[in-house]
This record gives C-alpha cells, structure tokens and sequence, in this order.
C-alpha cells in the first residue's frame, strides 16, 4: 500500500512539519476535515475576498478529496482482482485451446 505524508505543524521539527507516513484512508478523512471546514468558513464570510479564497479552496480541495478516492478505487480493485486471472498456466492453456 502507498503511504501519504502528513504536513502539519510540530514544534520538534526545525521546519515546523511532520513527514510520517499515513495511510490513504487518513488522508482521505483528513480532507474531509479541511472540506468541512472551508465550506464552515465560507458560509461565515461576509468579504468579497474571503468569500473567493474560500471558493478556491473548496475547489482545490474537491479535487483533490476526488483524487485520493480515486486512487482508493483502484486499491480495492486491485486486492480484490483474483490471481487466476494473471497465472502462466491460464495463459499457456488458453493459448493451446483457445
């Protein structure tokens, strides 16, 4: 499995970000998180400026929320795919009978 990298602020690190790996589930909840939060934040805003930051980054952050649960459909098709269907015999037999 692929691993993500958290980027969030930690006081220990001399660039304030955590490079430690995550999971693409967590990556996914935690854009969900950050989702929820803009959509939170621009219902709020009353500044013509705010209220377009906001909407770019709802935007940047549907996209990429779509991406990474892409990439989760393929994972789940792929551990799910049987082995069968990529075995040397399968294909030698097939070859030979048609």
């Amino acid at each position: 499995m692929k691993m993500y990298f958290n980027q969030k602020m930690d006081s220990s690190s001399p660039v304030g970000e955590d490079y430690s790996p995550i999971t693409l589930q967590d990556s996914i909840e935690k854009t969900r998180q950050a989702l929820n939060l803009a959509y939170a934040g621009f219902d709020n805003a009353t500044e013509t400026d705010l209220i377009d930051s906001y909407i770019y980054e709802i935007n940047a952050l549907q996209k990429r929320y779509k991406h990474l649960t892409d990439l989760a459909t393929l994972e789940a098709a792929v551990e799910q795919e049987p082995l069968s269907v990529h075995s040397p015999i399968r294909a030698l037999v097939s070859h030979v009978f048609g």
